[in-house]
């Protein structure tokens, strides 16, 4: 009969022992239905905290003969277990990558090598035939020479198709070497299918169209293809693309999609639209897949395009003519997505809810989809421009077509007359870091958002008449819960869900529940990110089924000083306050000094549905509400535009506090007086650099008042990290609204020994931040500080090892 067997002390891979009174070193056996029972937790629960061990033993009768410790223990060789796993097999993709990778050098050397001697060759020959020449007169010189002509280009010529396709595969190729490349545990075919579906990763693609198939050489396909991308901004026009596109297989089995521009004007997009497209230019593009042992795959990606910038303004003109934005941007993207789809076929992905990757990505593409539609406004689409009100900072479309709501009259629901208003604004940034605007916008909310404004939109969804905004009393309380749902791999976007609690103004309401739930996309806020766009991206969700109704809003930077050196958004800002106090305080962002000149466009879309009476009430309460977000948007980058100082971050905001350098002096000396070793490695510091030491220590520490409702004064970055607030958001949050009831109750049984030795160690367990994650940590440890005539001034607290779950 299968065992699962454990060591007692926890030195073998199963997790402990009976109660029989074995010899210390002897093995214990598991029974299937013990192993089955703690597999079905494990899978729950990877880290359970001590009370959930002994809750699970007093509730599962099967597990009466196991003592916590070996539980305990039983967990701690189950996740080393697991975390091996996914290391060998991590360990094994990144052999086939080497090895796939070293094969393709071998094969490019040799390649080189023979280029080497066959131009070695073709010098010699030219230097022969300029000796010859030079005895021949200019006449017959000119004679000889034949000047190369232009290949037709032009789709109306059916038979000229083949000799484009072949020469657009000649010329990719020669563009093939040195490109960015990328590995994936892929096979080729899967590969070129979804490069092939522009639409389904490239997010500014707003369609593709095949209009002609003809069969190529070697079993390949040649197409017609007549592409539109969506506009970045409200500044400029959209741009189309009419091209050739060359599926084959070259001669070493690798399969080639490769593309070019065709001239004339096929495939070009309706008359209402075209006024709204700018014809750009694919030179010889595509990517390049060479299948290799195991069943992955080497990809070549080129992208060569000319986005005709002349007829857009000079300070925009690097969205579409730096290089580097249209990497990011398209190539970057492609080896992304193809990346992501292999470690979610692989099973290495799992998200929230138990949903699959496939589906949440929908939600993503549609939130985006949706954002760009309402920024670009196609006339095709059924978007038009609505009367302005004398000033053009804002732009107010109309889309009768686009109809959110249905209407119940208590035995039928039908469809409301009226449509989707969208409110859009774009303006120019200087020295605002990107990464920064767009995560204080999602993490302060109420700085810029109306409470009313999101019932208004949520209420869209019901099946049932809502009111004009500002009829019914309503307050946001301030408080928002994020969720996530799901991320890329590199954490370049997180899908979450927000809800925003509401607080009823009539006693009549106090049993309503005026929470709203927000679906939101997130681009760019990861610090590790790299992105040609910072993007908050939400939309009102009543329910979560597939089909739920999006009305996307948000908010895009795009960067127009792309530099190699990201800014870091892992940091949380002290913002609330820059915004209070002042200029003074406003520089206390922490970006580096190259942001001091950095320039990028922000462009705003909010979209509203209305009812065909109410339109041009709506038009003009969305007018107004997007002009208070800009007001909101510019006292914000004020206050986030980095100072020429060449202070960071930490040290501005703490510095603005008083006590800031001797609180730090007080807590490094009572850890040393009440524990009796250093907390940081360098104990002869003091000032400004103790401050900025303990400001980046690895681990969070925290400091509350020493009184019965303590509540939070002092943290360092870590701090703010794990709670996701800010120095000013920190003083809202108590010292018993972070721990889960466990947690609470092993805090307050140490509180004699506390008071009375100066310190206490508290176990591996569970806390929450301040936007309702949960936080494990391995270890915390809290101690009294004591100030300078030895008084209690506040208590401690340093969380170890912590991670969000």
């Amino acid at each position: 009969m299968a065992a699962a067997m454990a060591m007692r002390g926890g030195s073998s891979d199963g997790g402990g022992s009976d109660r029989a009174g074995m010899d210390s070193g002897k093995y214990v056996r598991y029974t299937p239905d013990q192993v089955e029972m703690l597999e079905r937790v494990y899978a729950d629960c990877p880290k359970p905290t001590s009370s959930r061990r002994q809750q699970l033993l007093r509730e599962c009768p099967i597990l009466a003969n196991i003592e916590a410790r070996q539980i305990k223990v039983w967990f701690q060789n189950r996740r080393c277990r697991d975390k091996l796993r996914k290391e060998s097999s991590r360990l094994e993709s990144v052999n086939r990558k080497v090895s796939a990778m070293n094969k393709l050098l071998m094969e490019e050397n040799e390649r080189l090598q023979k280029q080497v001697s066959q131009l070695v060759h073709e010098n010699a020959q030219v230097r022969q035939q300029l000796q010859n020449t030079s005895m021949a007169n200019d006449t017959s010189c000119e004679s000889n020479l034949t000047t190369p002509q232009n290949p037709i280009r032009d789709a109306s010529n059916p038979s000229g198709l083949l000799s484009i396709a072949e020469e657009t595969l000649t010329e990719f190729l020669s563009k093939a070497t040195g490109t960015a490349i990328e590995w994936v545990q892929m096979p080729g075919m899967k590969v070129v299918e979804i490069l092939k579906d522009r639409p389904s990763w490239f997010r500014d693609c707003r369609s593709l169209e095949v209009f002609t198939v003809l069969p190529g050489a070697n079993g390949g396909t040649i197409e017609l293809v007549y592409t539109q991308l969506y506009a970045p901004t409200t500044l400029v026009p959209a741009r189309d693309f009419w091209t050739l596109r060359y599926t084959t297989i070259v001669e070493d089995g690798s399969l080639v999609v490769c593309e070019r521009s065709l001239s004339g004007s096929g495939g070009g997009p309706s008359a209402a639209s075209a006024q709204q497209f700018v014809r750009a230019e694919m030179l010889p593009s595509g990517y390049l897949v060479r299948p290799c042992d195991g069943g992955g795959s080497i990809v070549h990606i080129v992208d060569h395009l000319e986005f005709e910038a002349w007829n857009i303004p000079e300070v925009l003109r690097p969205l579409y003519e730096s290089s580097r934005v249209v990497a990011q941007k398209m190539t970057t993207a492609a080896l992304r997505h193809i990346r992501q789809i292999a470690q979610e076929t692989s099973g290495e992905v799992v998200y929230a809810l138990g949903r699959q990757p496939a589906v949440l990505r929908t939600f993503s593409q549609r939130l985006s989809r949706g954002f760009n539609d309402a920024i670009s406004g196609f006339n095709d689409d059924g978007w038009s421009i609505m009367a302005g009100d004398g000033m053009e900072d804002v732009v107010v479309a109309c889309n009768s077509t686009k109809k959110i709501r249905n209407i119940s009259n208590g035995v039928n629901a039908f469809e409301a007359p009226g449509g989707t208003i969208c409110a859009k604004a774009s303006m120019l940034l200087q020295s605002v870091p990107p990464a920064i605007l767009v995560r204080f916008l999602r993490e302060h909310r109420s700085e810029w958002a109306d409470y009313s404004m999101d019932a208004y939109l949520a209420s869209a969804l019901k099946t049932s008449t809502c009111s004009f905004p500002g009829l019914r009393p309503m307050r946001f309380s301030g408080s928002q819960i994020i969720m996530p749902l799901a991320h890329t791999v590199e954490n370049e976007e997180v899908l979450e869900v927000v809800r925003l609690e509401g607080q009823p103004l009539t006693p009549d309401e106090v049993l309503l529940s005026r929470d709203i739930d927000m679906l939101q996309l997130c681009t760019g806020i990861d610090e590790k990110s790299v992105g040609s766009s910072f993007q908050l991206v939400f939309a009102p969700i009543d329910d979560f089924p597939d089909d739920a109704p999006l009305i996307s809003s948000g908010f895009r930077v795009i960067p127009l000083d792309m530099k190699t050196d990201v800014v870091s958004s892992g940091r949380t800002l002290d913002l609330a306050s820059s915004l209070e106090v002042g200029s003074t305080a406003a520089h206390a962002s922490g970006a580096s000094p190259d942001d001091c000149n950095v320039r990028s466009v922000l462009t705003i879309a909010f979209q509203f549905p209305y009812e065909l009476h109410l339109q041009d009430s709506v038009a003009a309460m969305a007018r107004q509400y997007v002009r208070s977000i800009v007001s909101a948007v510019q006292r914000v980058s004020i206050a986030i535009s980095p100072s020429q100082s060449g202070l960071n971050a930490g040290q501005r905001i703490l510095s603005g506090l008083p006590e800031a350098a001797t609180l730090a002096r007080w807590i490094c000396q009572s850890y040393h007086y009440h524990l009796g070793v250093e907390l940081l490695t360098q104990s002869d510091v003091a000032g400004e650099a103790l401050l900025k030491m303990l400001w980046h220590y690895q681990d969070a520490i925290l400091c509350c008042s020493f009184k019965e409702v303590p509540v939070f004064t002092f943290a360092n970055k870590a701090g703010l990290d794990m709670l996701e607030t800010s120095l000013v958001a920190l003083q809202d949050l108590t010292l018993d609204k972070i721990f889960d009831e466990p947690g609470r109750k092993a805090l307050f049984a140490e509180i004699s020994k506390l008071v009375e030795e100066g310190h206490v160690y508290l176990p591996s367990g569970v806390c929450m931040s301040g936007m309702g994650r949960h936080v494990s940590f391995d270890q915390a440890v809290a101690w009294k500080v004591l100030g300078e005539d030895s008084s209690v001034h506040c208590l401690a607290l340093c969380f170890v090892n912590w991670s969000f779950v």
